[in-house]
């Protein structure tokens, strides 16, 4: 249920709603307006009637919440969702762009894709170090010597690093080095890895599976603001459906379906969408008409020697020609491209 505070309540007020809504074996969660705050209370437990919670004390309105996902639906965060990554924001009128290899095979080739991303504008470097491939037998990833080479990138540009995490056991490891966890396609709905970056306080970017609907999406997402971690990032990355001229076939309309029923932040993944690099611009392009907060690319100095995802892998130059494109429809839609403001430090 959404409890509603009136305006100018007092925190004694409040504290005697969030007891009654633990004696009642839910949680509480709490979102601060200018005026009120909105108490949100989940949980399993079935209240037949909301009167033990509408005579209290500073309370204006009492509701259910009727979307199966609780936290990030609007109805208890109506305003957009807007935080900070490490010298810019997610969620508010920037639009964001994450760049980078699928793999990080050496630290030359991170060092020269981070400053050439960093260089045509790009906000955070992605690079996967621990690979989850459809093949036992193919690279995956150099562990956490990928890692010190993403953390000396960051380092010389500025740029905060995305990873993709994969299991439990990964957590304390990264968690040293990354500034932004991703949970990919495959482990979308991998709970347990969920709810522990639930009990982190670094942002999440969480792609949508293969076949997962939209509803399916977001129900993953709960398990991690669920668990206190509000700093939750949805990607679309395409779905798997009968066509196979792509890779997947790219779900523009989840992008408008998703900013209507959830107050998270929305972004686009087109090399996966489209698995060829023919198709990443015009794709990055119709997601920031179509809403989206960022999007995510993969680049690559050498596409056709990459370890994974060279098909996909924009070259440095084609990858500042894509931004530019999506700075022209940023405008458009009266937004603009995110700043970079740190400087590069000397040396590369």
């Amino acid at each position: 249920m959404i409890i509603v505070m009136k305006p100018h309540y007092t925190p004694q007020q409040l504290e005697g709603v969030v007891n009654v809504i633990k004696q009642h074996g839910l949680t509480p969660h709490i979102t601060y307006g200018v005026e009120t705050a909105i108490v949100a209370a989940v949980g399993e437990v079935n209240i037949p009637s909301l009167d033990p919670f509408e005579i209290l004390d500073g309370v204006e309105t009492v509701k259910r919440i009727s979307q199966p996902f609780k936290l990030g639906s609007r109805q208890v965060h109506p305003e957009n969702s807007v935080f900070p990554i490490d010298g810019f924001h997610v969620g508010g009128d920037d639009i964001v762009i994450i760049a980078g290899p699928c793999a990080v095979e050496s630290k030359s080739q991170i060092l020269e894709t981070a400053h050439a991303v960093r260089e045509a504008g790009a906000n955070a470097l992605r690079g996967g170090v621990f690979k989850p491939r459809t093949s036992p037998y193919a690279f995956q990833g150099l562990g956490e010597e990928g890692l010190e080479y993403l953390a000396e990138a960051r380092e010389q540009t500025g740029m905060p690093i995305v990873v993709e995490i994969m299991s439990q056991v990964q957590l304390d490891l990264m968690l040293k080095y990354v500034d932004v966890f991703q949970v990919g396609a495959r482990n979308m709905q991998n709970f347990n890895l969920l709810r522990m970056l639930g009990e982190t306080r670094k942002s999440v970017l969480l792609k949508r599976g293969l076949s997962a609907t939209i509803e399916e999406l977001l129900m993953s997402a709960e398990y991690i603001l669920a668990g206190g971690n509000k700093q939750v990032i949805l990607c679309e990355r395409g779905i798997r459906t009968f066509e196979t001229s792509t890779r997947n076939t790219t779900d523009i309309n989840a992008i408008p379906v998703l900013k209507n029923l959830t107050h998270l932040p929305v972004i686009l993944d087109p090399s996966h969408a489209t698995g060829h690099f023919d198709y990443v611009a015009p794709i990055a392009r119709a997601g920031i008409a179509a809403g989206a907060d960022g999007i995510i690319v993969e680049v690559h100095p050498d596409p056709a020697h990459a370890a994974s995802d060279g098909k996909q892998s924009l070259k440095p130059e084609k990858f500042a020609e894509m931004v530019k494109q999506v700075k022209a429809i940023a405008e458009v839609m009266g937004r603009r491209i995110a700043p970079v403001n740190k400087p590069v430090t000397a040396g590369w």
